[in-house]
């Protein structure tokens, strides 16, 4: 037994409402449950009880044991001083106020059914993956379709926290803004971090002063990622590193630490180096990029839009000093996809939040049109019957797991609660 069940049942009046008594014998009627805020302090603020024939209003504190009372150390704590009821699963103390006066007590388990608790125990019960990985496909087509909207605005809402942080560090310039989403989600999982610390570093009113010159935009990026350090032979290399100094030396910029970006385990097409040139293009072909990307309401227009590559060098070299088979380094479809589901979408969603927007049912259309990430998530819960069709799906499925199960919080999620729900 856990006591966010022992919260659902209070919070949903899964007893027998009609014939509760408190451990004192007194019969108690229950108008309201009250607000459960998950706040410090009680766990219900303001409900409304009848115990004998005194009405109170107060807060309501629930507990496996009425005991925990005081492993808890609420007898210290002022804020429970307005406890109306102490609800436990089963009673072993009493407990009193500060002037002496007993806090009245229900028992839960005297009154819910037998039904509930074994639904609970099926839900909770040790599996190979998930708690409700068996019974995943008895939910209700329509009761799934609204959590994974409400799972899906509850991801976009986490996500415009990095937004808005970035929105104060930047002087509220949604241009900047984009531009480190855009170097964090280059960068992948493993360059992420590199890319978005050498964002930061370049005050974007350079960036787009010399975004006249591509051979400028990449050696400002290759400089501050650090892979202009050595001496190389290569005349591009050098090429990149004199107008690097040159720069640092015209805007009086100082030379920071970004932590060293990977080749390792990456496709060459994932280079650093390439990813690099490819959003060097893009801010050398667009100076004005956020005011194009906030109108778009289609995969098909992010295609389309951005359609670059990376500069000329590197049609024919991974890396410097090392010439490759000539090839078009384009960004691909897959990678233009990820940049929605991570850069285009959130920044939408928290641009039109701030701008008092409503853009709700355009975002799920967009990313229904969007191809479903392939992970080892989204495979799992194939396996379990839940197939993601698109990019929607997924990016819900990855909240669920991650959110919701890994956190072990059924009684919180959707799903937990309509498993439980007819007993």
């Amino acid at each position: 037994m856990k006591e966010d069940f022992l919260h659902y049942i209070w919070k949903f009046k899964k007893f027998d409402a009609l014939n509760l008594r408190t451990v004192q014998n007194e019969p108690l009627v229950v108008f309201k449950t009250g607000d459960y805020l998950e706040l410090s302090g009680p766990d219900f603020f303001n409900a409304q009880i009848k115990i004998g024939e005194q009405k109170w209003a107060g807060n309501v504190e629930i507990h496996l044991k009425s005991s925990d009372w005081y492993l808890h150390h609420h007898e210290k704590d002022t804020a429970y001083e307005n406890v109306i009821l102490h609800v436990v699963w089963e009673h072993d103390t009493e407990i009193f106020r500060e002037d002496n006066s007993q806090i009245p007590v229900l028992v839960l388990k005297n009154y819910i059914s037998k039904d509930i608790v074994a639904s609970y125990s099926r839900l909770i019960s040790v599996k190979t993956w998930i708690y409700c990985e068996k019974q995943l496909k008895e939910i209700d087509d329509f009761v799934f379709k609204n959590w994974q909207e409400r799972l899906f605005f509850e991801r976009l809402e986490r996500k415009s926290q990095f937004i808005y942080q970035l929105l104060d560090e930047t002087g509220q310039d949604w241009e900047a803004v984009l531009f480190c989403m855009l170097a964090k989600n280059f960068g992948l999982n493993t360059n992420g971090d590199s890319f978005l610390q050498m964002s930061k570093s370049i005050p974007f009113s350079i960036l787009r002063k010399e975004s006249f010159e591509i051979e400028n935009l990449e050696a400002l990026l290759f400089g501050i990622c650090g892979l202009l350090d050595t001496e190389r032979e290569d005349v591009y290399f050098k090429d990149l590193k004199f107008r690097y100094f040159f720069l640092l030396h015209k805007y009086n910029l100082e030379r920071i630490y970004v932590q060293p970006v990977q080749f390792f385990k990456h496709r060459p097409d994932n280079f650093p180096t390439i990813r690099l040139s490819q959003l060097a293009s893009l801010y050398h072909k667009y100076q004005n990029l956020f005011s194009q990307i906030i109108k778009l309401k289609s995969v098909e227009r992010v295609y389309g839009l951005l359609n670059v590559a990376a500069s000329s060098y590197w049609q024919n070299h991974y890396q410097f000093d090392k010439e490759s088979p000539m090839k078009s380094k384009k960004l691909s479809k897959s990678f233009l996809d990820l940049l929605v589901i991570n850069t285009i979408i959130p920044i939408q969603f928290a641009y039109s939040n701030r701008m008092g927007g409503a853009m709700a049912e355009n975002l799920i259309g967009f990313m229904n049109d969007v191809s479903s990430e392939k992970n080892s998530i989204i495979e799992k819960f194939s396996s379990f019957g839940i197939t993601s069709n698109n990019a929607f799906e997924s990016q819900t499925l990855l909240e669920l797991k991650n959110e919701y199960c890994n956190r072990k919080a059924c009684l919180k999620c959707g799903i937990g609660m309509e498993l439980l729900k007819n007993n």
